[in-house]
């Protein structure tokens, strides 16, 4: 048999596979720092590492020797008994936020799942059990889970999966208005991306994060932030609503990042809010398993680095204003440049899978997005080297936009 190009189908027989992906032909057998390579060896420049989860590149050293330690070790043991890299990855985020306490997870979904059952058990244990919605906004992405889709602002994530649940509602994205008015005597919690991923790089500006932590506190609900995505260093510093001051949240969401490609999660909570998480309230059979915490307390110590916060707002600072400028020579391609920091939106007047598929010709991987968006997703510590790269592969692809735009019209 011959080896698999990385224009042939993949390698794993899809009739094995659940069909739930429309995968891109492509196939990589390693990683290096922001490069993939295919079996037969060909490079990509990565700016979406794995859908923001590699923020310290592929083969990051330091993960490599934590897991390499910890799995000669201690793999799993199960939260029945006491986990010490637990306690320490508790403390280092309690240190460097606003949270008194976490439940770790293995994913963005169950730390949004833990997030809502901790917002209404706190108004259970507050005496108001009526106290149970969430309210959320169109275009925002929670996860996949059953609770994390319903929480979410897109009705295509519910056909076929039975009703909407009771409990979530669903506001138009900057309404304040409708805010105002839709929050009630069953309100529980509000829940936002501080930016959307998913729903097409929209950075909410700052007084708009202070007034939904005075609007919370204002009518005794609380804020949730689903920092899944944007968090961790992405926009420039340790988490986005950071950017806003006064704005911090009672419950906040994290994944992606926190394991730097290792599954690990975790939701933070003031101990206000957590109150009614007692024991029996919650619970995971993987989440916060030795082997995770030994990462996720890896990459912590270099997420938190100012040194590496400071380097993401400069290379963040030159995708800006070279993405301008990129935008004034294509008009007929480029919309509107969204987003914070490396997590940046390129909305598009062509088709945006097209142009993600202009995107890999020129050996670059860019994920898509919601209103007809691309984003850019790179490692945090990308080199300006890469990033100049990164521009020269998105010209060339809008220069191929545009000629496969005339050739159609």
């Amino acid at each position: 048999m011959t080896e698999k190009t990385a224009t042939q189908a993949a390698p794993v027989p899809s009739d094995h596979i659940m069909g739930v992906y429309n995968r891109t032909p492509l196939a990589f057998e390693r990683g290096e720092g922001a490069r993939l390579f295919t079996t037969d060896g060909d490079a990509y420049l990565d700016c979406m590492a794995g859908i923001a989860v590699n923020a310290l590149g592929h083969a990051n050293p330091r993960l490599v020797q934590a897991v390499k330690d910890q799995a000669e070790k201690l793999w799993h043991v199960s939260n029945i008994f006491t986990i010490p890299g637990q306690e320490k990855l508790a403390k280092v985020l309690t240190d460097a936020t606003f949270a008194d306490e976490v439940f770790f997870t293995n994913s963005g979904a169950e730390a949004i799942e833990c997030a809502i059952k901790t917002a209404r058990k706190y108004h259970w244990a507050k005496g108001h059990p009526e106290r149970i919605d969430i309210i959320g906004f169109e275009g925002s992405f929670h996860g996949r889970t059953l609770a994390a889709v319903n929480a979410s602002g897109n009705k295509s994530y519910l056909e076929g999966f039975g009703p909407p649940m009771p409990g979530f509602v669903h506001l138009p994205y900057g309404d304040h208005e409708a805010l105002k008015a839709a929050i009630g005597p069953t309100t529980a919690a509000i829940l936002i991306e501080p930016v959307q991923g998913e729903g097409g790089a929209r950075a909410l500006p700052d007084v708009c994060m202070r007034g939904l932590r005075q609007l919370c506190d204002e009518h005794g609900i609380l804020l949730i932030y689903d920092e899944i995505q944007c968090g961790l260093g992405r926009t420039g510093k340790l988490f986005a609503h950071e950017w806003a001051g006064d704005a911090a949240p009672d419950i906040m969401a994290v994944a992606k990042a926190l394991g730097g490609g290792f599954p690990v999660g975790a939701c933070l909570a003031t101990a206000e809010a957590g109150q009614g998480m007692t024991v029996g309230s919650h619970g995971s059979t993987y989440g916060g398993n030795p082997l995770a915490m030994a990462v996720g307390l890896a990459a912590m110590e270099e997420l938190n680095s100012e040194a590496l916060l400071a380097h993401v707002r400069e290379v963040a600072g030159y995708f800006t204003q070279q993405l301008s400028g990129l935008q004034e020579r294509f008009p007929d391609v480029v919309a509107d440049i969204r987003g914070k920091g490396l997590l940046i939106g390129i909305k598009l007047k062509t088709p945006n899978r097209e142009f993600m598929q202009h995107a890999r010709d020129q050996h670059m991987l860019i994920a898509g997005g919601g209103d007809n968006c691309v984003r850019l997703l790179p490692p945090l510590n990308l080199t300006l080297e890469e990033a100049q790269e990164a521009m020269a592969k998105l010209e060339a692809a809008c220069e191929a936009a545009r000629t496969q735009a005339k050739a159609a019209a």
